[in-house]
């Protein structure tokens, strides 16, 4: 989801963009770093729109929001936990990168239904073995996770926390393994483009 600051003069994506283009290399986009989700995000963004804004790295997103809310930075592509802040009313929320809206925020326009057509993304979460692990282990694994996400309850709580959850077919490891190999052909050219290199980040005990 694409939120602003709740004093940012602009309630919708074609306002936020007109925005960005009058004011160029003013706005800040908060992220978790070069390279992560939301950088990418905004470098897509800025391509597909002929805008220009600055980057501010933070370590997690939880003080991103925090800085968003209080009117430091002016844009965060945030995961679910945006949500609350939204229904708060505690910052604006702009668009949602996904293809189709979430069923927590249904008022909330996709990016293409706002009219940046080609520009969709999700943030997605996946449970990885180590090469080589029996694929009976796998299927035991796969079958456990597959049980969780079907609890009701489970479901409910994960929706109305913003979190989409896949069909079972879309749970499977080959379904899992395609979505990997087209998220890597998708953003590679843009880690390329932007000579986004990977870096060691040693965190303090």
């Amino acid at each position: 989801m694409l939120a602003v600051r709740k004093s940012l003069p602009a309630n919708n994506l074609s306002e936020l963009i007109a925005w960005l283009k009058a004011n160029p290399d003013k706005a800040s986009l908060g992220t978790v770093g070069v390279g992560s989700q939301g950088d990418l995000a905004g470098i897509l963004f800025q391509n597909r729109t002929g805008t220009r804004f600055q980057h501010v790295p933070y370590r997690s997103l939880g003080p991103a929001i925090q800085d968003l809310v209080a009117g430091q930075i002016d844009l965060v592509f945030g995961d679910p936990s945006v949500v609350p802040y939204v229904r708060a009313g505690s910052v604006k929320a702009i668009a949602v990168s996904a293809k189709h809206r979430l069923p927590a925020v249904p008022d909330i326009p996709t990016t293409e239904e706002s009219g940046l057509a080609g520009f969709s993304f999700s943030n997605w979460v996946g449970i990885f073995a180590p090469k080589g692990t029996p694929k009976e282990i796998i299927d035991k694994l796969n079958s456990a996770v597959g049980s969780t996400l079907a609890d009701p309850s489970i479901r409910e709580r994960l929706v109305d926390l913003g979190v989409e959850i896949p069909s079972r077919e879309q749970q499977m490891p080959e379904a899992f393994a395609a979505l990997q190999k087209a998220e890597i052909e998708k953003w590679w050219p843009i880690i390329r483009a932007a000579n986004i290199k990977g870096e060691a980040r040693s965190e303090a005990p």
